[in-house]
Parts: C-alpha cells; structure tokens; sequence
C-alpha cells in the first residue's frame, strides 16, 4: 500500500508542476499578442493563467505579472512598460500541495513555483492596452 500512495503522490506531484508551467506558458503566449479584457491587461493574462490551470488555481492570488528592460533585465513599471520590445515575466509563486499521505507530508504542503517568459511583440494596431 505505501508503494502504491507513493505512485500516485509523486505522480500527481510531478503533474501539478507540469500544469502550473503550461498555465504560465499559456498567459505569457496571451500577453506577447497585446491582447487585454476589460480590465486590463495584468488582470486579462492573470485570468488566462487561472483558466489554463486545470482547477489548481482557484484565484489568480499567487499569479504575478512583470516586465522588464530588455538590455538591463530591470523591472518596467508604468505607462509603457508593456511596450514592444519588453519581456513579460508571468509567474505562479508558492503554490501550496498537499501529498495524501500525511507521513510524507512533513511539517507543511509542498511549495511549487513556475515563471515563463517571452518579449512583447507590437500591439496590431499601434496602441498599447491598458495594464
């Protein structure tokens, strides 16, 4: 039986990690097209990346959005800062996972984190959308 747990724990494990980086991959790939909603382009891509999670992500709390200067890797903030030629830095920090079984499970959940990035392309029609 301790096998079997041990299968199925280090298996859903291994998936969760696998989710939460197609989840980032999947928000950075919306925000390089200039895409936005109606509230903005943070709480746009933030909203992909909750529903690229399979249902591990209830909000989008842990879910963080950055750009950064390109040549100095310094963060951007502000007007402009998703600009053409900036990168965006979309990542999940600190994600909490419990293993079933509570002998392996130590003191606390598992913490899992996940970044993806990519440099922003130029808005289709020449306007940057809000952030």
């Amino acid at each position: 039986m301790a096998i079997l747990f041990a299968l199925m724990d280090f298996s859903i494990a291994i998936f969760v990690q696998n989710v939460l980086h197609n989840a980032v991959r999947e928000g950075v790939r919306f925000a390089v097209t200039q895409q936005t909603g109606g509230s903005g382009q943070d709480a746009a891509i933030k909203a992909i990346v909750v529903s690229n999670s399979f249902g591990f992500l209830p909000d989008a709390t842990t879910v963080s959005v950055t750009y950064s200067n390109p040549s100095t890797l310094a963060v951007v903030t502000g007007s402009g800062s998703n600009g053409q030629g900036n990168i965006c830095v979309v990542g999940i920090t600190n994600y909490a996972w419990r293993m079933m079984v509570p002998i392996w499970q130590g003191t606390g959940a598992n913490l899992y984190s996940a970044y993806s990035s990519d440099v922003m392309e130029a808005p289709p029609n020449g306007i940057l959308p809000t952030r």
